[in-house]
Order: C-alpha cells, then sequence, then structure tokens
C-alpha cells in the first residue's frame, strides 16, 4: 500500500472500488487496486472543489459600491494577466484572460497546498505539471487554429516555401518542446522546494524552516507567473497575423 495523506485515504474510501471499475473498464491496471487514487490527484481534487467553492463565494458577493477583500484579490490578478497579455498578444487578448487565470489560480493554489501541514504540492509530481502542459498547449493550437483556420499551418512551414520540408519537422518538434520545458521547470522547481522545506523541518529548530516556508512560497509565486507568462507567449505566437 503506498503512503496516503488523510484526504487520499477520505477519497480512496469513498470511490476507490468505482475508480478501480473505470480504470480497468479503459483497459488500465492501478498499481493498487484497494487505493487507486493518488495523493496528487487527491490534491488537485481539493484545489479544485477550493476554488469552485471560492468562485461562487466571491460571485455571490461581488460589489461595486463595497467589494471585499477576496474580490479586491482576483480584480488584481485578473488585472494583471491582463494587462500582461495586452503587452504580449495585443488590444484582442481579452478573450484569452479567463483560461489564463484559471491556469494561474490552479497552478498557484496547487503549488502553495503543499505549504499547509498534512497536504503536498501535486505540481511536485511529474504528472501533474504535464496536465497543465498539455492544457496549454492544446489551448494556444487551438486558438491559432480558430483565428487563422488551416492557414494557421503555415506558420509550421517557414516564410520560405522552398525550406518547408526542413521547417515543419523543426517547428512540430520546437513546439512539443515546449511542453516539456513547461512540464520540467514547474516540476522540478516545486519538487525541489518540498524537498528542501521537508529537509530542514525534520533537522533543525522551527524558526529556520519558517524562511524556507516563505521561500517555497516565493517559488510558487515565481513558477506560476513564469508558467503563465510562456503560455501568453505561445498564444501570442499561434494568434498574430504574421503567419
Amino acid at each position: 500500500m503506498p503512503e496516503q495523506l488523510w484526504f487520499t485515504k477520505i477519497l480512496n474510501h469513498l470511490f476507490g472500488g468505482p475508480v478501480d471499475a473505470l480504470l480497468r473498464a479503459l483497459s488500465i491496471t492501478p498499481k493498487y487496486p484497494v487505493a487507486p487514487i493518488t495523493n496528487s490527484f487527491a490534491m488537485e481534487v481539493l484545489v479544485f472543489l477550493f476554488l469552485l467553492i471560492l468562485f461562487f463565494l466571491v460571485r455571490a458577493r461581488l460589489s461595486v459600491e463595497n467589494p471585499g477583500g477576496t474580490q479586491h484579490f482576483f480584480e488584481v490578478v485578473e488585472g494583471l494577466i491582463q494587462n500582461q497579455s495586452n503587452e504580449i498578444i495585443g488590444h484582442h487578448s481579452e478573450g484569452y484572460t479567463a483560461f489564463l487565470a484559471t491556469l494561474a489560480f490552479f497552478i498557484l493554489f496547487c503549488n502553495l497546498i503543499g505549504v499547509i501541514p498534512g497536504f503536498e504540492s501535486p505540481t511536485a509530481v511529474p504528472i501533474v505539471p504535464l496536465g497543465c502542459a498539455l492544457c496549454a498547449f492544446v489551448y494556444y493550437q487551438y486558438q491559432g487554429f480558430k483565428h487563422a483556420g488551416f492557414a494557421y499551418l503555415k506558420h509550421f512551414a517557414g516564410p520560405m516555401p522552398a525550406l518547408a520540408p526542413l521547417m515543419i519537422p523543426i517547428e512540430l518538434i520546437s513546439h512539443l518542446a515546449r511542453v516539456l520545458s513547461l512540464t520540467i521547470r514547474l516540476f522540478a522547481n516545486m519538487f525541489a522546494g518540498d524537498m528542501v522545506t521537508l529537509v530542514f523541518f525534520s533537522l533543525v529548530p522551527l524558526g529556520v524552516p519558517i524562511i524556507f516556508l516563505g521561500l517555497h512560497v516565493g517559488v510558487s509565486l515565481l513558477q506560476t507567473y513564469i508558467f503563465v507568462l510562456l503560455t501568453t507567449v505561445y498564444l501570442q505566437g499561434a494568434v498574430s497575423d504574421e503567419h
């Protein structure tokens, strides 16, 4: 049996059987049939539920005359993402803000949840950053086709038709490398942050690890910003009219 967090145990107790049956129906044999739900997936579910409840609460309490602190926080983040999109993509970037903001909040809270005792950062497990990177990849490719239609494929052929046979495989590899880059950057930094915090908490008195908790928070914010920034840059390349 794998080591399970308390929330993972609850999910496996309630949904382990149906999840195991679903995986087997998809021809996937879980490593631990009694506990098919992993800690990383359980943490993702917890972050999702937390954000869902938080969004509903903010939506229910929206106010122009008397906005609360939580509303201010969301408005500031949305404004920062929107301003960054305007600078990188241009004036037509408003339609991408919802996706970028959702991605930012999900990654940020997945990063920060590891600071709370009894939880761990799901982004410190490779599969979770990979999933976020694939979502970003599929989204900006979809927006590229939505913006330019099949003319978007010219983006992969390069500016000179004679060099298209050479440029197409290079561009394909380059785009796939973006998925790898986003995944490794987020995973490596969050995994290292979790390990450093865990080691210092086990070796030294309480006062010193608090410094590393602050460092973990800083790394979480920075890695969220970099992930969203790179996704915005990739979006700019996909929806640019200079294909």
